[in-house]
């Protein structure tokens, strides 16, 4: 496929009219506010990202802000965003950030892979949205439109690094154009091409798509492995131990963590786990907390 594709510049300018609103999407909004923007909306909801990042650049608008606190303001901070490591990494990319960047996010995209808790997808998110450098951007979002419209599949396939190689063949020449398509391709499989119940009849796309093109045909192909359901599993009881964390002003005593949990077995490795994490530190003894 060539960058002469016709889904960019439809897209583009679909996304001009329909985008969202969203705090990140200010062009002054900065890299050190687009980069927690990437963490927090890993697997969060962007309803409840939008306070929470609010609240947070109003507290540490720089990562010199957050590099001279405790990691344990970032996790308890963090609340109920879920998955607290990330706070745990953010904190340390913002030292990172200051000991090796003087306090300014890299636009380098392996400066940026470099810094702790940073993966592909937020390394050139940050790159393109932050600094308009030209890097295909691929989240899930992305990749079912591009399984929908381009390789006429019900859903993508799991991730693959093809995946980066796919985009950067839609991806437009100008680095300006491209950065907006980047954007656009998530919003459309957000808002549109969602997963479950795709607006097809609302989408930009409808004429030109290869999966309306061959009839809607369901997808055989291999998936990823479905996550487990909350309800009872070792992330909620991961999420019942910090809550006590959080909201304590000294050691949890390993008897307040007992009542929390009936199951023997399955709070001691959620325990376990959070110590593993960096989350919990102490000792049986002494109680535990969150990391100074």
């Amino acid at each position: 496929m060539s960058r002469e594709s016709p889904i960019a510049p439809v897209l583009n300018r679909w996304f001009a009219e329909n985008a969202r609103d969203l705090p990140w999407r200010d062009p002054d909004y900065g890299a050190w506010g687009i980069l927690v923007s990437e963490f927090m909306l890993q697997q969060t909801p962007v309803v409840r990202v939008i306070p929470a990042i609010t609240a947070w650049l109003d507290r540490w608008p720089t990562p010199a802000d957050l590099a001279r606190v405790p990691p344990a303001e970032a996790v308890r901070a963090w609340d109920r965003l879920g998955y607290p490591r990330r706070a745990l990494w953010l904190h340390q990319a913002a030292v990172e950030i200051v000991e090796r960047h003087g306090g300014v996010v890299p636009s380098d995209v392996d400066d940026l892979l470099a810094l702790q808790g940073v993966g592909d997808y937020t390394a050139r998110a940050v790159s393109a949205f932050a600094y308009g450098h030209r890097h295909p951007v691929v989240d899930t979002n992305t990749r079912r439109v591009i399984a929908r419209a381009v390789a006429g599949q019900a859903e993508p396939a799991p991730p693959a690094k093809r995946d980066l190689a796919d985009m950067d063949e839609l991806l437009p020449t100008d680095d300006a154009e491209a950065r907006v398509f980047n954007a656009a391709i998530m919003e459309l499989g957000a808002v549109v091409c969602t997963a479950r119940a795709p607006r097809c009849d609302d989408c930009p796309l409808r004429e030109s798509c290869a999966w309306r093109a061959a009839g809607y045909p369901a997808y055989d192909g291999p998936r990823k492995a479905v996550q487990k359901k909350f309800e009872g599993s070792d992330r909620q009881v991961r999420g019942l131990i910090m809550r006590e964390l959080r909201a304590a002003h000294g050691p949890v005593t390993i008897t307040e963590i007992t009542s929390l949990w009936a199951d023997d077995a399955q709070r001691e490795r959620a325990l376990c786990g959070l110590i593993a994490d960096g989350l919990a530190v102490g000792d049986r003894e002494s109680g535990f907390t969150l990391p100074s």
